[in-house]
């Protein structure tokens, strides 16, 4: 079984607990979150291998970040550790019914922003790899991070690793350079990224604000979404990007912070043809009703571990079953609090199989 290597930004999650908001808070919840080392659990609690890839201070807090991927299996040996820089931050207020939840992102100077691209032992962190998984959060955070994310792509394509990327575009972190608005900033960097990938993943929001592909008049705030319109979206990336030979979308139905309608849409290029899950008995799409949300926080991380387990499985690998595994995947992690998906292969299985009435398993 080859490795997936991810690269990325470990943080401090700070949360409000149960759905309080952060001015009313005085205790906080504290658990250690990031885009990518979400996925590399994800991979290894579905029974994968992942290696994460970062770079963290010297002191306590940063081995408390490490040890919540190496709990799950996730190798940390490439995990660079720096004299100057610090641990990034992000405090979440979850939220109930019509109030939406918020982040507050504390990351400047953070130890992976201010190490340069050259400082990773790139040649040996791609030893035995088959896969590389970046996120559009990571270049966002400064031009060393960007430079980084730019220059781990090449290597692994030099490797001759498969390369995903999942756009997740974050308005509130592309700020480095200041004669750029942050869709400017986002279009220019990640354009010089995507030649390098195989897969990309996102959602419409992402597409839009990233690559300036819409899908037709579909909004995403009005709770229903024209699925007819995504295969257009996934062929014009691939028609800007023909390296890339799978598009994955995901379709979030927001009725409000506690209900959401969950599923997918997988392009595969080389067919030209769309894969939704998940399917009905007649053979149609039909969402996921998601109607008690514990958590949404890392919903898109774990439907991006969900699908990059499924393509690098031989039995999973097929386009239609690689799509409906990463979404029942993403489904489950909804019932999970905080940000790593700790449902098991034999859990999403079950749920593809139709195993979704919350029963207690005896």
């Amino acid at each position: 079984m080859n490795t997936v290597v991810t690269f990325g930004e470990i943080m401090g999650r700070i949360a409000a607990p149960d759905n309080l908001r952060l001015r009313q808070t005085r205790q906080f919840d504290m658990t250690y979150a990031g885009a990518e080392g979400s996925v590399a659990a994800s991979i290894c609690n579905f029974g994968g291998k992942a290696r994460y890839v970062t770079a963290l201070p010297k002191h306590a807090l940063a081995e408390a970040a490490m040890d919540a991927v190496r709990a799950v299996g996730v190798d940390t040996q490439y995990v660079l550790r720096t004299d100057k820089g610090r641990l990034g931050m992000y405090f979440l207020e979850t939220g109930a019914n019509q109030r939406p939840s918020n982040v507050i992102y504390d990351r400047a100077d953070s130890a992976i922003a201010i190490t340069p691209a050259n400082a990773y032992n790139w040649k040996d962190i791609f030893q035995g790899a088959s896969w590389l998984h970046l996120s559009g959060i990571t270049p966002a955070l400064s031009k060393n991070a960007a430079q980084a994310t730019l220059h781990a792509a090449k290597e692994a394509k030099e490797a001759g690793a498969s390369v995903s990327i999942d756009l997740n575009f974050r308005g509130k972190l592309w700020n480095w350079d200041e004669s750029k608005s942050a869709r400017e900033l986002a279009q220019e960097t990640m354009r010089k990224i995507l030649p390098f990938v195989d897969v990309v993943i996102g959602n419409e929001e992402d597409c839009h604000d990233v690559l300036g592909i819409k899908a037709g008049d579909t909004d995403v705030h009005a709770g229903k979404l024209d699925t007819s319109r995504y295969p257009d979206v996934a062929r014009k990336v691939i028609s800007q990007f023909p390296n890339v030979n799978k598009v994955a979308i995901t379709l979030r139905e927001s009725y409000s912070a506690s209900h959401n309608n969950w599923g997918a849409m997988l392009f595969d290029g080389k067919s030209d043809k769309p894969f939704f899950a998940p399917l009905n008995v007649d053979g149609n799409y039909q969402s996921y009703q998601i109607k008690n949300i514990v958590d949404r926080v890392g919903g898109g991380d774990s439907f991006a571990g969900g699908l990059i387990f499924a393509l690098t499985t031989k039995e999973l690998s097929e386009p239609q079953i690689a799509v409906k595994y990463a979404v029942a995947a993403s489904c489950l992690k909804h019932s999970i609090k905080g940000d790593f998906n700790f449902s098991t292969r034999a859990e999403v299985e079950a749920l593809m199989g139709g195993s979704g009435s919350g029963r207690v398993v005896r």
